[in-house]
């Protein structure tokens, strides 16, 4: 399994502060992130602010236009099918690895991220519960014990974090998910890697029907662009 990378130099400093803000959702869709704007920001040089952009770029976080800058990347729906695409095929890949790699060490830590989950629902603290259902799928794919696998599923886990706040705004959705979250450890727990597979894609397919129906709505109370001004009437002839 992948060790945990200590962050050590400025540059991955910055990155992991800039993926962050935009993850939150700190700088709205569209928006033009400018290097001065940022070493303002963050109080560094440009040659770190400027690697981190290239990175973030190539997360598929942020867009570069050529000869105009880097913008933060608007999703579409289709982004989302594809997004959520890739994460039932590493997650259903470290759920049926799952049964030769599970180590109690690994169940305990599964069963502790579920009592957080649940702790976050009795609460009603959305914001903890999604950081925890982060935790609990990226264990999922580190079951498989494939470097590759969990360096993709990091880039897909960027993606995806600034929506997951998105597929659980309805209070029956939020229910549904814990106890989904529960079947998925529980099937884990006794080996039963099928029951978890197929509770899992449905979560999976639930939460990205969740966040389009959401980006739709989003688009269509979405203010018009402000039309431009009127041409001034031409004047009299004398």
């Amino acid at each position: 399994m992948a060790k945990n990378r200590t962050v050590t130099t400025i540059r991955e400093q910055v990155y992991q502060i800039l993926r962050d803000e935009i993850c939150r959702g700190d700088y709205p869709a569209g928006y033009r992130l400018q290097e001065s704007e940022l070493t303002e920001h963050l109080n560094v040089s440009r040659s770190p602010v400027r690697e981190a952009l290239r990175q973030l770029v190539s997360d598929g976080l942020l867009l570069e236009v050529p000869n105009k800058g880097v913008y933060v990347k608007e999703f579409t729906v289709r982004d989302i099918e594809e997004i959520f695409d890739l994460r039932v095929m590493l997650e259903s890949y470290g759920i049926y690895h799952s049964a030769k790699n599970m180590t109690s060490t690994r169940l305990e830590r599964l069963l502790r991220v579920l009592s957080k989950l649940e702790e976050a629902y009795e609460k009603g603290d959305l914001n903890t519960y999604t950081v925890y259902d982060e935790k609990l799928h990226t264990q999922i794919v580190q079951l498989a014990d494939n470097s590759l696998v969990n360096d993709t599923y990091e880039r897909v886990r960027s993606m995806n974090q600034q929506f997951r706040v998105l597929s659980l705004m309805s209070a029956r959705r939020f229910t549904e998910s814990l106890d989904e979250h529960r079947t998925i450890v529980h099937s884990l727990a006794t080996g039963d890697v099928k029951t978890a597979d197929v509770v899992n894609r449905r979560h999976l397919q639930l939460a990205c029907d969740a966040i389009k129906a959401r980006l739709i709505k989003q688009q269509k109370h979405a203010e018009p662009p402000a039309e431009p001004p009127a041409e001034p009437p031409a004047p009299a002839a004398q």
